[in-house]
């Protein structure tokens, strides 16, 4: 992952919201302010937990696994302190579905243990840490402040705000918020299917290594190492374009709900997209370096999915 990107993205999160809330809006009242506040308050503990746990254990996947419970807490959050209306209940009904589905799928790779503080590592952090731009210790423990711990953070808050903003929303759910709805479902189906299809590949594949088998001897497609099959034959990051799909679906829910086609809340979704496209790449540099054919599967499979 670039340093670079990571700065910029850094610099984008600190202006681009309060830019567009001064000059696009709309303005929140009391007490969509007063539910901010609360939100603000849990994510900065779970970015002080994060970093200290991560720092101490020097597993930096604390983050990780809060990723998919923080938005659902977040939603509910504010559709109770809206009012529960119907929008709010789907909003929060449809991300508690997705965040169900991504704890299960993160869950089943050993991410959870009863010692919270340990479990299974995401790869690509041991993969970066060892890195000699993060040597020493010290440049790591700095990323991991600022982006791993801090940003992460304040990028699950924001893939969110749409919940907040829809707070004090008096226009009836209507055809465009079922729209929405249906498009936010469709998103999770897909990278429910996507994972699904991942992990049958992977698990088969290290079914057969683990039995002594050399990677070139598997039968094909496992030979590659990599899955080229189902969706991930179609595109290299069937799971990226569903989660990116997902959030920008619930956006906009705030443009059924006469917000305007362009508010503040869109910074989250368009930083999201921001960073899956850091985080593929990274993905794709490690892959590629692992598995020879790869190079050819990114030649001629699109990222995503018609691009």
């Amino acid at each position: 992952m670039n340093v670079k990107l990571i700065g910029a993205l850094l610099a984008v999160s600190l202006i681009a919201c309060p830019l567009l809330y001064i000059f696009v809006g709309p303005a929140l009242d009391a007490n969509q302010l007063h539910t901010l506040t609360i939100l603000a308050t849990i994510t900065g503990c779970s970015a002080l937990y994060c970093f200290v746990v991560g720092e101490l254990t020097r597993n930096n996947s604390q983050m990780d696994k809060l990723w998919s419970i923080l938005p659902i807490v977040y939603v509910w959050i504010a559709a109770v302190n809206g009012g529960m209306t119907l929008r709010l209940i789907v909003m929060a009904c449809l991300v508690t579905l997705w965040g169900c589905r991504l704890t299960f799928n993160f869950g089943r790779k050993g991410a959870y243990r009863l010692k919270f503080w340990e479990g299974e590592e995401d790869y690509r952090w041991v993969v970066l840490r060892a890195r000699k731009e993060f040597q020493p210790r010290w440049k790591w423990a700095l990323f991991d402040l600022f982006f791993i711990s801090l940003y992460q953070n304040v990028l699950v808050l924001m893939i969110t705000f749409p919940a907040i903003v829809l707070m004090n929303v008096d226009k009836p759910f209507g055809w465009a918020d079922a729209l929405a709805a249906v498009l936010m479902l469709g998103f999770i189906v897909y990278e429910t299917i996507a994972d699904e299809q991942q992990w049958k590949f992977q698990s088969t594949k290290w079914k057969m290594i683990h039995e002594g088998k050399k990677l070139e001897d598997l039968p094909a497609p496992y030979n590659k190492g990599f899955n080229t099959t189902g969706l991930w034959g179609k595109s290299r990051h069937p799971n990226y374009f569903a989660e990116q799909g997902t959030w920008c679906s619930l956006y906009l829910f705030t443009i059924a709900g006469g917000i305007g086609v362009v508010n503040w809340t869109i910074a989250g979704a368009l930083l999201l997209i921001v960073l899956f496209l850091g985080s593929s790449a990274f993905g794709e540099e490690i892959s590629g370096g692992k598995y020879p054919a790869y190079a050819e599967y990114v030649k001629t499979t699109p990222r995503y999915f018609l691009f």
